[in-house]
């Protein structure tokens, strides 16, 4: 391929708006540039990295692609197909997104394996690490705003897509987890980064590109297996009326002991709290504690106030609930008292957690994808992650009725919506037992902080689904009004 040219960029910003990753879909591309490109393969086929400068609303964001280049593109790469662009000597060669072509993306392992750099793109190591070379990946299935690389059942590489500044949380945090020994997070065998200088950051942080962990083959998603002991739960027939009550009467106990389903989730819940505070445990050990004076809470919450209003005015469902929102928000800020501060998950669910055979294990501590670098890597109170993943359960108890556009009967709908609530609360509950068990803060002692946590996250969540996944936004809302209260 020649140098980048302008038929390249044009190419690009016409594919990029239509890529799941690209956090700019809604909004034109105002420019768009080749900030580096660094051949990492020469030949047919040809890999080259490419860090692209993408201009919107008067800002730049920063993307990379692995570009793959063939003068006869496989029917099974086309799918990634970029474009045709006029090739040195005559003809055309096809451009696509090297991701999906694993003849190009195995040389990012041998790469890895020898510690080599290639112009501004730098490939390490974790110490001690020996990295098979021989392994060829497929990207993994799931949506989101990176792609993770699955090489055999050895490893899992996410490329960042969008690239923030300096270090990457995960990186950072799952590389000082590892060497606390901390048995709840994959081992780290590798990584990609950019110098600084290529950004123009003479003498900052190195931009973390890639994160290469240890594959957990045997885990299963703990968002998959809350949705499984939902199902079951909601396949339960409903119990008989007691005598003498008629329509619209209170449910019967038995409706509401989510226990009684053969797929309860309690136990695991329990565990994955214990787990958690563990994790917590070994971030405080390795980052250290401060304790954060009254003024540094209230700050906090005027951020979720801030927050509050930019979402209740773009999104008019969440009006009818801010001013009691508020109001436990001005709770929080007017009990604030000195409160230990530390790193944290940042972005905590469900799906950030596998169970494997040996115990739950922690995932993806990059942050919500929403936040700016600053804020994800700022220090927060331990409950802000108790906070997410009580939200994860709300979640799970709805998914079933998500996108059914509000059609059913109200007394099907209240009978819906009782079940789901039953099901969080001993899953919420199962949770916070374990969490406080294995040495985390008690949720139950600090009620009105965490309240205000899971408000503000329920906040985040329906500005997420009204930008993102509209038929998703009655989740977060039919919590509000029983949260808020």
């Amino acid at each position: 391929m020649a140098p980048p040219d302008r038929s390249l960029v044009r190419l690009l910003a016409e594919w990029l708006p239509r890529q799941r990753w690209f956090g700019g879909k809604h909004r034109p591309i105002d420019g768009l540039s080749i900030g580096t490109a660094t051949v990492l393969r020469p030949g047919d086929p040809g890999l080259h990295h490419l860090v692209l400068d993408v201009g919107q609303d008067g800002a730049t964001d920063r993307y990379q692609l692995l570009l793959g280049v063939r003068r006869v593109l496989p029917e099974r790469l086309r799918p990634g197909e970029i474009g045709r662009l006029a090739a040195a000597g005559g003809g055309v060669e096809h451009v696509y997104d090297a991701a999906h072509d694993p003849e190009l993306t195995r040389p990012l392992l041998a790469h890895m394996a020898a510690g080599d750099a290639l112009g501004p793109v730098r490939f390490r190591h974790a110490p001690g690490a020996a990295i098979r070379t021989d392994l060829d990946a497929a990207p993994s299935p799931a949506e989101q705003s990176n792609t993770s690389l699955i090489f055999g059942d050895a490893y899992i590489c996410k490329l960042f897509r969008r690239l923030a500044p300096g270090v990457n949380p995960d990186l950072e945090i799952n590389l000082a987890l590892s060497r606390q020994g901390c048995a709840h997070v994959p081992a780290v065998h590798g990584w990609m980064e950019l110098d600084p200088a290529a950004g123009g950051d003479e003498g900052g942080e190195p931009v973390t590109l890639a994160l290469l962990s240890e594959y957990l083959r045997t885990g299963t998603d703990g968002w998959q297996l809350a949705l499984t002991s939902v199902r079951d739960w909601f396949a339960q027939p409903e119990p008989p009326a007691p005598p003498g009550t008629g329509p619209g009467a209170a449910p019967a106990p038995a409706a509401r002991d989510a226990g009684a389903a053969g797929g309860d989730f309690a136990a695991e819940a329990e565990r994955l709290g214990a787990a958690t505070a563990q994790v917590h445990r070994d971030l405080a050990a390795a980052f250290g504690v401060t304790e954060a004076p009254p003024d540094e809470l209230r700050a906090r919450v005027a951020d979720m106030n801030e927050q509050l209003s930019q979402v209740s005015s773009a999104v008019p469902d969440l009006r009818p609930y801010t001013a009691a929102i508020r109001e436990v928000f001005a709770r929080c800020a007017a009990n604030a008292r000195p409160l230990p501060f530390q790193r944290v998950h940042g972005d905590y669910h469900l799906g950030q957690a596998m169970r494997t055979g040996t115990g739950w294990v922690l995932l993806d501590f990059e942050g919500e994808p929403a936040r700016t670098p600053r804020e994800r890597r700022a220090l927060g109170h331990p409950l802000r992650d108790v906070a997410g993943m009580l939200r994860s359960f709300e979640y799970a108890a709805r998914y079933l009725q998500a996108g059914d556009g509000g059609d059913a009967p109200p007394a099907a709908a209240a009978a819906v919506e009782e079940r789901a609530r039953a099901w969080a609360e001993r899953n919420r509950a199962a949770f916070c037992r374990g969490y406080a068990a294995a040495g985390g803060p008690d949720p139950v002692a600090h009620a009105g902080l965490l309240r205000a946590l899971e408000l503000d996250k329920a906040v985040y969540e329906v500005r997420y689904e009204a930008r993102n996944r509209p038929s998703w936004l009655p989740v977060p809302l039919r919590t509000l009004e029983r949260l808020a209260g």
